[in-house]
């Protein structure tokens, strides 16, 4: 029933109060004797009032709560009953979402390289050219007689180069240290250390050999990366027979490597398999040599530094925190729920 209308019962039955004016006595009357007399009640009076009352916020209605959205309405703690078990896996959870957040908190930090492999040529503002550095000690070989022979299948054929190399004499000048830097072409070939160069070829050349270094194109010196960039780096053919010569074939594989900042630099991998034989020239004389054949790989490897964006440690980190409590308070409920049971079971039992 309505403000407008509401029924009471009276002394003298049932009395209908409609709107009475102001909410108070009826026109004409006095007295509040009069008043009663003439049928006023005083209960109607009130209920209109309380109905006319103005409301907080005008209008006649209740307020706008923004509470209402809330959905993580709160327990008051006297409704709320802890255990020993709920407070042991409690302590369990915090120390495991520590652990993990620690495990995530190190990998986001840590700058990871990850490897790609694609056909093509890397670097294509080289001109075609690959460079080399090469150092190597044959110990029982004098240096005048120590040179390098570059050949391809481009048609270069060069004897006794001396560019960007040098001769360091070992063991009071028995023995030689050739340390050089040259360029080749992207086409295979080969280059050999020799004394086919020499003004006069010894009788008996001894080709026993170190090989301190061989590497092709940039040095990389990158803690996260292993490769084969130097693949012959100390190579040790100092009791193999004087006379032999060493062939060592290589797989010359291209290298990128690109930083965070996005700078790339070009080195080369490469692969090696080795054989040793005694070869005789046209005239029946032992001519060793120390050769290196190489070709090119179409496989490009490129490797990339990269860190784990911001986003996805912190989906990261809501996923641990979210799926251990969730998992706990599983956990939890069917602990106490079991144990709330075997009470019951108990409690059965005595009486």
């Amino acid at each position: 029933m309505g403000c407008a209308e509401r029924h009471f019962p009276a002394a003298g039955g049932e009395r209908r109060v409609s709107g009475a004016v102001g909410g108070g006595r009826p026109a004409g009357t006095g007295r509040p004797e009069e008043a009663l007399a003439a049928g006023w009640d005083p209960r109607g009076a009130a209920a209109h009032l309380a109905c006319s009352a103005p409301t907080p916020g005008g209008g006649g209605t209740m307020p706008f709560d923004f509470r209402r959205f809330d959905i993580y309405r709160k327990v008051p703690k006297d409704l709320t009953q802890p255990t020993y078990t709920g407070a042991i896996i409690s302590i369990c959870c915090c120390l495991f979402i520590l652990f993990l957040f620690l495990s995530e908190l190190t990998g986001f930090i840590t700058t990871e390289v990850v490897n790609e492999l694609y056909v093509d040529d890397p670097d294509k503002d080289s001109g075609g050219k690959i460079d080399v550095s090469l150092n190597i000690s044959l110990p029982n070989l004098h240096c005048e007689l120590v040179g390098l022979d570059i050949q391809d299948e481009m048609g270069r054929h060069e004897v006794g180069h001396i560019d960007n190399s040098m001769k360091i004499p070992l063991n009071n000048g028995a023995g030689c240290r050739f340390e050089g830097q040259f360029s080749i072409n992207k086409v295979p070939g080969n280059f050999h250390v020799s004394t086919h160069s020499a003004t006069a070829q010894p009788q008996n050349p001894d080709m026993t050999h170190v090989i301190h270094k061989l590497s092709f194109g940039d040095t990389l010196q990158v803690q996260n990366v292993h490769g084969a960039f130097n693949a012959l780096g100390g190579a040790d053919r100092l009791t193999s027979n004087p006379l032999a010569s060493h062939d060592y074939i290589l797989k010359i594989v291209p290298t990128v490597y690109e930083d965070k900042s996005g700078k790339q630099r070009y080195s080369y991998q490469y692969t090696v398999a080795n054989k040793e034989y005694v070869a005789y020239s046209h005239t029946g004389r032992i001519i060793p040599a120390i050769w290196f054949r190489y070709d090119l790989s179409p496989i490009t490897v490129k490797y990339t530094e990269r860190r784990q964006p911001l986003y996805r440690f912190i989906t990261t980190i809501c996923a641990i925190i979210g799926g251990t409590f969730t998992v706990a308070g599983i956990l939890d409920s069917c602990i106490f729920t079991a144990s709330e049971a075997w009470k019951k079971i108990q409690l059965g039992k005595m009486h």
